[in-house]
Formats: C-alpha cells, structure tokens, sequence
C-alpha cells in the first residue's frame, strides 16, 4: 500500500458518514454477565477439580513403610535430592546456572535445611520418652563420618530386599547397621502416629502455611511421583498444563511445557533455567513486536482488518 493510499484511508475514516443505529451498551453488558455467570457455574459443576486428600506422612508410612524408610535413611547420610540440591536449601550444590549465570547460587540459601538433623535426627530426639531410643543416637552421633557412612550404606542396600509386616513395621535382613534399626523403627512410629506431620512444620502458628519441609520429605521419595504419575501429572506427562485426573487444565502453558518434552531439556539438569530463559526471550520478543521493523507491518500486508472491517470499506468505496 501506498503512503498517499493509506494517506488517504485514513483521512476518509475519521468521519464516520455511514448509517447510525442505537446500541444500549449496558444491555448487552448484562446479558454478556449473565451468559458469562451461566457457563461459568455449568463448568464448574461439570468440570470442577476433585477434592482429593492431600498426601501426609502419616499416609505414606503407613502404606509404603519401606520406601518411608529407605527415604529417611538418605536423609541421615545426606544422599537424598534435597540433601544434594544446593540453594535455596543447602550449600550442597551451585544449583542450575546457563553460562555464568549461577542464579540459585547468588540468591543464596533463604530456607536452610540440614535433612539429617531435620527429617530424622531432631524429630527422633524429641521422643524423650524412650531410653533405648536416646542411646542409639547417641551412639550414632558419636561415631566417625566413616563409621556412620558404612552404617547407612549397608542399611540402604538392605531395605531393597525388604518387606513391610502385618503391624506396619519393616523386616530388614540382620546386619551390621550400629543403631540404625532402632532410630528408623522410632521414627516410623512417630510418622505412623501422625507426629513427624506436624514435627516438620516450620511455623508455629495455628493456621500453617509453609510445609516445606514436610513437602520436601515425601518429594525425595516415592509417594508423590507415584500419585503425580497416576494423575497425569508428571513433566514427562505435559503435567504442567494438566489438572487432577481427566479435567481441562491450564491450556495456555503448552509452550511452556512443551520444552521439557524435547532434548536437551529433557535430560538436562539445567532443564528449568534453560526453559525460562527462551520464554523469556520469548516473551519479550512478543512485547518488542511494536517496534521491530517487519513484524510490526504484518498487519498492513496482511489485511485481516479488511475483513473484520468490511462493511466500513464498502461503505468507503460506495461513497466515491
């Protein structure tokens, strides 16, 4: 299109010398409401997400006591993910980086957590109650890292072949694991009772609002996966534009999630830094669009407003 062309387009529309009809603006208003608050509560009794328990410790000792058990052996010898994970939690790891860009490393550990002393040690020691209980960690505590090292090593590669009892309780092949067995026998009774929930909650108040820790725990083992698995809710999964079970879920973070689907991201362990830098080159691309040369004319070369505005153009040439 021409400059004198569009010059003279534009001069033509900015009086409007077609025919006028009335339109009571608060009228359709109310009946766009009111179709907008039907579909909305149809959906929602239709559609609306499943009210599902939330998962607790009490829950999954109770159901799995051997993979409670072997997680929160991880925990004592600071092999689990979170005992590896870096900052925000520990100093274990740098974190995710591109580049030079260690962001988890220079935010820093805000939510300290030493997984030993806080999932199995310092809930176990509240137990005042139990002397044999109190001497084991003793033990344990007084004993060399080597010592402790060889304790948890070979208590771990026990539990593989270990089986739940009747009672809730684990059978675990006699070996050399110092006072391991009795620690993770107290520890499962606490969780069984429900008292490892609330001994990991950080807050003191009555409404709780950070299950960090408690959220942390069941994360480094199989409770959660197994559940996000069964939902459809796993990364491998699109989990992130999914809802609980077969339910219409957030459409709108398909790009988003779309990356974890592919190589490298799919098998990177920069997986989440790498993804949020191309949205967010993305995003600002889309933002830019108004000033990028070329993109910004699209919509000059490619005359859908034409077609949107057609009677308006008609209108325009029937008055030549």
């Amino acid at each position: 299109m021409s400059r004198e062309r569009r010059r003279r387009e534009e001069e033509a529309a900015r009086e409007w010398k077609g025919a006028y009809r009335p339109y009571d603006i608060v009228r359709e208003a109310t009946i766009a409401f009111g179709v907008v608050l039907a579909l909305t509560l149809a959906l929602t009794i239709l559609f609306s997400s499943p009210d599902d328990p939330p998962s607790t410790i009490k829950q999954w000792s109770r159901s799995d006591p051997v993979d409670f058990v072997t997680t929160a052996t991880t925990e004592l010898d600071g092999s689990s993910t979170t005992g590896g994970y870096g900052p925000p939690y520990n100093h274990s790891s740098d974190g995710q980086h591109i580049g030079f860009i260690h962001l988890q490393k220079w935010l820093g550990v805000s939510h300290p957590i030493d997984t030993a002393t806080d999932f199995v040690l310092a809930p176990v020691r509240s137990l005042t109650a139990q002397p044999a209980l109190q001497s084991a960690l003793s033990t344990y505590q007084a004993a060399t890292s080597k010592t402790q090292t060889g304790w948890t090593s070979a208590y771990e590669k026990a539990l593989g072949n270990a089986s739940a009892k009747a009672d809730g309780s684990i059978s675990v092949k006699a070996g050399d694991y110092g006072p391991l067995p009795t620690i993770m026998g107290s520890l499962l009774t606490f969780a069984q009772s429900g008292g490892l929930d609330g001994a990991l909650l950080t807050s003191r108040q009555f409404y709780q609002t950070d299950y960090t820790k408690p959220l942390l725990f069941m994360a480094d083992g199989g409770v959660l996966s197994s559940r996000a698995q069964a939902e459809h809710l796993l990364g491998t999964q699109w989990g992130m534009m999914n809802e609980t079970g077969s339910y219409p879920g957030q459409s709108w973070l398909w790009l988003y999630t779309f990356w974890y689907q592919i190589k490298p991201f799919s098998t990177s362990t920069n997986a989440d830094i790498l993804v949020m830098a191309i949205m967010g080159v993305l995003s600002l691309a889309f933002i830019l669009v108004p000033f990028l040369p070329g993109l910004r004319d699209l919509p000059r070369r490619i005359p859908i407003y034409k077609l949107i505005w057609r009677e308006h153009y008609r209108t325009l040439r029937a008055g030549r």
